[in-house]
């Protein structure tokens, strides 16, 4: 009876025993031997079950100790290479991930759709770099200065219209002494000091620029907030395509696509009416967007373009 358990246990783990026997051999080996040795001491049937248990121990711990696969079997699936009693129906859960250590990252490729395209492997000194608060700071601020206009402008008392005469005699009035109306205590003068045309631009090294836009890029990555689509062709420019793909997101509030080249005309159409949807070229990508949008859509070839970018060398 225990053989033919221990037979039909065999055949229904199938190939895991085979791995198991490969990597466990000494263990499963120094079994067989007690079993060998005990062979005069104890009865038939004790010795199989205990060699049948030894067995299975070897196979359970060898299944205990994988923590990657290409597929996930569980009792609902369909596939018979497993019976449905030994199979776990709890969650696999995998180990936290230290981020910083430039790693390169598989990541699934998807689209609108959510078909599966693949994976796609990102490069782990672009997408997997420290964290590090102090230059998203300076890169923000950076970008803030520079992209204001400084047009603002005042008049001094050259520029403002009006006469130059003398409003009235030196002495003699008990008033205070004024030689034009066209300063700044009297309504309608100058403004002393007033801002005038100027850059507000400051100095950033390229160095920490392009770290920024790396640590963005990972904190997303991070986060689980990007993806990654095959392309984003979308069939026409109605606005409720796009819609309803954000719909099917898990918490997006605010999308950022982002295309290797010029962006289409029909995802320009469908998505210049949402204001929690914008679109990019991988030439425009900077830190700012990325922080004000919390999910982060990005086509292969962006993230090729992208890469291909910080792995460029600065000039000096």
């Amino acid at each position: 009876m225990a053989l033919s358990i221990s037979r039909r246990l065999l055949r229904s783990i199938g190939p895991s025993f085979s791995f198991t026997r490969c990597y466990h051999s000494r263990i499963i080996g120094s079994s067989f031997c007690a079993t060998n040795d005990l062979h005069n001491h104890f009865p038939r049937d004790s010795l199989l079950s205990a060699e049948s248990s030894s067995i299975v121990k070897g196979g359970l711990s060898f299944l205990s100790q994988r923590k990657f696969s290409t597929s996930i079997l569980t009792p609902e699936s369909s596939e018979g290479a497993f019976p449905s009693d030994l199979l776990s129906a709890k969650p696999v859960l995998a180990s936290e991930r230290d981020i910083g250590l430039c790693q390169d990252l598989v990541i699934p490729v998807t689209n609108f759709h959510n078909e599966d395209k693949g994976l796609m492997v990102l490069a782990g000194d672009v997408f997997d770099v420290p964290i590090r608060k102090d230059i998203i700071h300076r890169v923000v601020l950076w970008q803030l200065a520079k992209r204001q206009q400084g047009t603002h402008s005042t008049k001094t008392i050259s520029e403002v219209s009006g006469t130059g005469r003398k409003p009235w005699r030196q002495k003699g009035t008990g008033r205070a002494r004024h030689g034009t109306l066209r300063g700044p205590q009297f309504r309608g003068g100058a403004r002393m000091h007033g801002p005038k045309p100027r850059s507000h631009a400051i100095k950033l090294n390229k160095k920490v620029r392009r770290l920024g836009l790396k640590i963005a890029l990972t904190a997303r990555a991070a986060e689980g907030k990007l993806l990654v689509f095959e392309d984003l062709e979308v069939p026409t420019h109605k606005t409720k395509n796009i819609v309803n793909y954000v719909e099917q997101m898990e918490d997006t509030k605010k999308l950022l696509l982002v295309d290797g080249g010029p962006i289409s005309e029909n995802l320009k159409l469908a998505t210049q009416n949402l204001h929690y949807v914008n679109v990019l070229p991988s030439v425009g990508l900077n830190v700012y967007s990325i922080l004000q949008h919390d999910t982060l859509v990005m086509s292969r070839d962006a993230v090729n373009r992208i890469v291909e970018r910080m792995h460029t060398p600065i000039n000096r």
